[in-house]
């Protein structure tokens, strides 16, 4: 099995897309991008804004090659109604549209189903469904709470397994780990490999710990080898804090800890943190922004 995060935040984005290839099938995750609307009252900047195009350019070619694209909540970081022969002959295994989910993601939901309807090959609710293609499983959670209450909604957690020793957990949304329910789906399913979305930086202090200690289970109850934490943790300069709490537990089971662009053995980008300091550097007047001369630090 081989996973490739696609876009996240520590890469520059809003986003969890995630390409996965097994022996059997190509499936993309979540694939979308989006970027803050406001950020310390500022817009996105230009720079944000390439990378975010550049990023969405990387999307599609991925989906080309996807035969499964599976989409995990209706949050328009993590589902693009507006590009509908993305799914053209493709699988589709989406969260249920109509039970356990909000007014707001059921709306965008009905939106996106209209939409793409004529053009995906077959199309499956996911909510605790599995799917199975030759030697490789897609199991789906029941749907867990988008963060810590259902203000936000509800996602489902993914497993992509090809064997017990090659297995991955995708967590989509759930802001932290937090609660139990959203725990107990990756302790059953024991996987290799956990791509988490962390805590949000408007969380108090109590959850942030409760994720530290969920976490910390999970490490020691898993037979993980990579941990990607990711999403809502890197619009926050405190990740670092988050990660050095985890630290020594990874360390002693010799587990990779670490956000996607860590993984990619890429820089983190964080530029939705960094959107103040691109003003300064960059006021968008210029015609000097580019991404790639950035001395962003």
């Amino acid at each position: 099995m081989k996973v490739t995060p696609i876009a996240f935040d520590s890469l520059g984005v809003r986003s969890m897309a995630t390409f996965v290839e097994t022996q059997n099938i190509n499936i993309i995750i979540d694939p979308s991008v989006r970027l803050a609307p406001l950020r310390y009252n500022l817009p996105p900047h230009p720079i944000e804004i390439q990378k975010m195009n550049e990023t969405w350019q990387k999307i599609v070619e991925y989906a080309k090659v996807a035969q499964v694209v599976i989409i995990t909540h209706y949050h328009y970081d993590h589902h693009n109604p507006e590009m509908p022969e993305l799914f053209k002959d493709k699988i589709l295994i989406i969260k249920n549209p109509q039970e356990n989910i909000n007014y707001n993601q059921k709306v965008r939901a009905q939106e996106f189903l209209s939409k793409i309807s004529q053009f995906p090959k077959k199309l499956y609710y996911a909510d605790k469904i599995s799917f199975y293609f030759g030697k490789t499983t897609i199991k789906c959670s029941d749907a867990v709470f988008h963060g810590m209450t259902n203000y936000t909604g509800y996602v489902i957690e993914l497993l992509i397994a090809e064997s017990d020793t090659e297995k991955l957990i995708f967590t989509s949304d759930v802001c932290g780990l937090i609660l139990p329910s959203q725990v107990r789906f990756i302790i059953e399913n024991n996987p290799t490999i956990i791509i988490a979305d962390g805590p949000t930086h408007r969380y108090s202090n109590e959850s942030w710990a409760a994720s530290v200690n969920n976490v910390t289970k999970i490490i020691a109850n898993t037979d993980v080898k990579t941990f990607i934490i990711d999403h809502h943790l890197l619009r926050d300069f405190r990740y670092n804090e988050y990660f050095k709490q985890l630290k020594a537990h990874a360390a002693a089971k010799k587990i990779n800890l670490v956000t996607a662009a860590e993984y990619l053995n890429e820089k983190n980008l964080l530029l939705e943190v960094k959107r103040k300091k691109l003003y300064e550097l960059y006021p968008p007047t210029q015609n000097n922004v580019l991404l790639g001369k950035s001395d962003i630090k």
